[in-house]
């Protein structure tokens, strides 16, 4: 039941019933709704100002866990950065210098300059472009390791030429010589043994019984087995490649033919004394380009220092020529 109020009227001397006015009644309620409003206004703003939504909780999370991801992927990539670039520095510094090629130059990759400005421009990117600008540093890095793949063939190209340089180059003695005292006479002028007069001569001359065996020096095909009546007797040439040739003379017998490939330290003949020669021996050439050099400086392959020392003094004496 609805209360009713009564006030004491003064003037008639009587209680009399409280009437609100309609007026009033109307002020009152659309004051209570503004204040509610204002109110519920001031609540809400704290609330979005101080607390989260359901929805913005979710999204705060994932903004913390995209840049936490980054931070990851951030470092892996720097350091994915410094194993490159210590791979073309290795490239350029140690693998290129050793088989003597070509520095690839810095222009060729990606300059250092442009990492950073790179860096930079990451920095300041909002948090929804850094899936993007991640996927371009990896595509970049990507394409920084292909090309250094490309390199490394490269050089595996250059390690197999020089493996073939290396097996092309005359390295070992043409007849065995362990007590190192079958040197008879060495390069350049020497007493010719049937003219008595100096004249040069392009090769080594190993004193040898006859039919000690004769191995081939290096890799390489034989360009001439034979005697072609040169004053070398029987005799043969290899062509090794890479502009060099050996030449063996005055063989008592040829094992090899015209053609044939052979191997450093395969047999290609025996001492003898066949052509312009005074008495079983043989002589050995070595050509570079087509210009004879002193083959005393190829025995680097089977002779220890202190050999190598007695050998060359020995082919250094002035001594008389056996052809």
């Amino acid at each position: 039941m609805k209360k009713i109020k009564y006030y004491y009227n003064t003037n008639t001397l009587r209680y009399e019933k409280l009437e609100t006015p309609l007026r009033v009644t109307l002020l009152r309620i659309l004051g209570f709704i503004a204040a509610s409003i204002v109110t519920a206004v001031i609540i809400v703003s704290v609330a979005f100002k101080y607390l989260d939504s359901p929805k913005e909780k979710i999204m705060r999370q994932q903004l913390e866990a995209s840049e936490e991801n980054y931070e990851l992927l951030t470092e892996k990539i720097a350091k994915l950065q410094q194993q490159m670039t210590d791979l073309e520095k290795r490239d350029n510094d140690v693998y290129r210098t050793i088989f003597e090629a070509t520095p690839i130059p810095d222009s060729a990759r990606e300059k250092e300059m442009e990492n950073l400005k790179e860096r930079i421009l990451v920095e300041r990117m909002k948090p929804n472009d850094l899936s993007i600008s991640i996927a371009n540093t990896i595509n970049k890095l990507s394409a920084r390791l292909a090309f250094q793949k490309n390199s490394f063939d490269e050089i595996a190209g250059f390690i197999k030429n020089k493996e073939l340089l290396l097996a092309a180059t005359p390295a070992i003695q043409p007849v065995s010589n362990k007590d190192l005292n079958r040197i008879a006479s060495g390069f350049g002028y020497r007493i010719d043994p049937v003219y008595k007069t100096v004249k040069k001569h392009e090769g080594l001359d190993f004193s040898a019984p006859q039919g000690t065996p004769i191995y081939a020096t290096a890799n390489g095909v034989v360009k001439v087995a034979g005697n072609l009546g040169n004053g070398y007797g029987n005799h043969v040439v290899i062509g090794h490649g890479y502009g060099y040739e050996t030449l063996y003379g005055h063989m008592v017998r040829v094992k090899v033919r015209n053609g044939q490939s052979v191997k450093r330290g395969e047999i290609i003949g025996w001492v003898g004394s066949t052509g312009k020669s005074t008495g079983p021996h043989l002589h050995y050439e070595v050509h570079k380009n087509g210009n004879p050099i002193d083959p005393v400086y190829f025995f680097y392959n089977d002779l220890t220092p202190e050999q190598f020392d007695r050998i060359l003094k020995m082919a250094a004496s002035g001594n008389q020529s056996f052809d």
